[in-house]
């Protein structure tokens, strides 16, 4: 399946990008002027987003994941994959799913899906219609704001607007909210073998601190940190906390050499 890529790097690993529901690419402007010093970053704009194609037919989770999946392969042998909310639901399913392309997981205020909770996957279901009446940049002004903390820069807050109104259309952003509502991914946590970070801002208004934890128990290899003064979108908020941590995994579970200084006043735990 033909998608749009960013990539930044020459060298080292290779670490896909999967950005969440209400934006693309853009998102990991942080991670890949950041991070590409040490691996070689992707992210993509997920089919039906922003320069990438419409599908040609519906995707569902399992659609998505295998799209990520030919990136993969297209690129090289495996990859180390940070997917934020949705694309940390996609994330999940494409470590179940594909097991071998996955050296291991990075997934940051994110959940086990809208299918957990009957009024979210409705609340999930009715996005869809709510972009087709408002369009792209009100859809994106009255929800982009809420991503990030109360104290987030209003130039931040503006570029978030900014990202989503460029990002989103249907269908594809239908075939998103479908795919989301209707994923449960409680019962194949357990499954995952890919060693895991989980991470989530302190002050994320979307899913919650209440949902990464609920990843972080199920999940065997982990370790779960909170980003601290970030919203729903930490690594835009505080990209360098967030990109020492992501280093920190990396150079655990792919040997790196130890560059990054970790934040201090976080708490990170081994489950």
């Amino acid at each position: 399946m033909n998608v749009h890529l960013e990539k930044a790097g020459s060298k080292g690993p290779l670490l896909l990008c999967l950005h969440g529901i209400g934006s693309s690419s853009a998102a990991f402007a942080p991670q890949l002027a950041e991070l590409s010093a040490y691996v070689r970053v992707i992210a993509w704009d997920a089919p039906g987003y922003a320069k990438s194609p419409d599908p040609a037919h519906p995707l569902d989770l399992d659609g998505f994941a295998d799209a990520a999946a030919e990136v993969i392969r297209a690129h090289g042998t495996s990859a180390h994959v940070l997917g934020v909310s949705w694309g940390g639901v996609i994330a999940l399913r494409l470590a179940a799913r594909h097991p071998e392309l996955v050296d291991s997981l990075i997934v940051a205020d994110s959940s086990a899906g809208s299918g957990t909770d009957p009024a979210k996957a409705e609340g999930m279901r009715r996005r869809a219609a709510e972009l087709a009446e408002l369009g792209p940049r009100e859809f994106a002004e009255r929800r982009g704001p809420r991503l990030l903390s109360p104290d987030a820069p209003p130039e931040l807050v503006r570029r978030v607007v900014d990202t989503m109104a460029a990002s989103v259309r249907l269908p594809g952003y239908a075939y998103a909210a479908e795919a989301m509502a209707a994923a449960d991914l409680r019962a194949e946590l357990p499954a995952v073998s890919a060693p895991s970070l989980v991470l989530c801002g302190d002050q994320d208004r979307v899913t919650g601190v209440g949902a990464s934890q609920v990843l972080a128990g199920a999940l065997h290899k982990t370790a779960y940190v909170i980003v601290k003064d970030a919203g729903h979108l930490a690594n835009q908020e505080q990209p360098e906390r967030f990109d020492a941590w992501v280093l920190s995994h990396l150079r655990i579970t792919d040997r790196l050499p130890e560059t990054a200084h970790l934040p201090e006043q976080e708490f990170t735990s081994c489950l």
